[in-house]
């Protein structure tokens, strides 16, 4: 499917499940919508400043997930694997309604999101997609996690590392080419934490809805879940997921090549900000014709309108 045409969903497209965190059970319904409308949530539980956009300035909270807020006080957190999914499929335009303040986990990847989205069906308008383009390094560091942002002129690129002591999951490192390779074991990969960790988490009021149907749980060389591991990577390609779907609270697709060590929500979302602190940062493009073979980006076919 091209990408350079904005596109939504055929048709509503609803979704129910457990919250990781709050342990609710929570309807999503996700609507078409016209373009240049981008991805906006609604809070069908309240009748009033119910909207809440999701721009890395809106981020409220990187804690085990990524939580926006709208001038209201109004919240929608764990939206990372739900906007992931979205960036994957090329959606740039739908409403999400939902009756509760976090996205379901559902199995704790991007997985059911994809299917049933691809299944129910895409909408492609005529309308040009705006993507956004990195001109300068950017980087942002914290002791020994650190994350950088540089110009790429054909893709995104995402080159993520982990670093755990932890035997089973240990340094894992990939590399994906956003659009061009195939991202299955990226959407399929799920969330996971370390056992000993489950009783502080919950200790702070988090992950009352959290099982091994929704997360992987690593307890010293062992994997708890039955079926063990969905591909040999599984730990940072959902690293890799949490980052693309991070990304897309930027409001547009992004060309550029990143680099991440040890990252997360938090620098993710660092790093959006010190980019478009500085407008000499980056540019936002139209693309302009209905071809582009082979890539996203090609420099002759584009025009700037930022």
């Amino acid at each position: 499917m091209s990408y350079l045409t904005q596109k939504t969903v055929k048709n509503n497209v609803p979704f129910n499940g457990v919250a990781l965190h709050s342990g609710v059970n929570v309807n999503i319904n996700i609507k078409p919508a016209s373009p240049n409308f981008g991805i906006v949530f609604k809070r069908i539980d309240l009748k009033e400043n119910n909207l809440v956009y999701p721009n890395f300035a809106n981020v409220t909270n990187t804690s085990l997930n990524t939580t926006i807020e709208n001038e209201f006080g109004i919240q929608i957190s764990t939206i990372e694997h739900l906007m992931g999914a979205l960036f994957c499929l090329g959606i740039d335009n739908a409403l999400v309604e939902i009756d509760n303040e976090e996205v379901p986990i559902l199995d704790g990847s991007a997985k059911n999101f994809i299917e049933k989205i691809s299944s129910v069906g895409i909408e492609v308008s005529n309308s040009p997609i705006k993507i956004i383009k990195i001109n300068k390094e950017v980087k942002f560091k914290e002791g020994e996690r650190f994350m950088s942002i540089k110009p790429s002129t054909l893709s995104l690129d995402i080159d993520f590392e982990l670093k755990y002591k932890n035997p089973i999951i240990g340094n894992q490192r990939n590399k994906f080419k956003i659009y061009e390779d195939d991202l299955s074991d990226v959407y399929n990969s799920r969330t996971y934490c370390l056992f000993e960790d489950i009783e502080k988490i919950k200790k702070n009021g988090l992950a009352k809805g959290g099982s091994l149907d929704n997360a992987i749980v690593v307890k010293n060389n062992e994997i708890l879940n039955s079926g063990g591991l969905r591909n040999n990577k599984e730990f940072v390609n959902h690293k890799i997921l949490d980052c693309i779907g991070d990304l897309y609270t930027s409001g547009f697709r992004i060309v550029a090549s990143i680099t991440c060590s040890q990252g997360g929500h938090y620098l993710t979302n660092q790093l959006l900000k010190k980019v478009f602190q500085n407008k000499e940062n980056f540019s936002i493009l139209e693309i302009k014709e209905k071809n582009l073979p082979h890539t996203l980006i090609n420099r002759n076919l584009l025009r700037s309108i930022a």
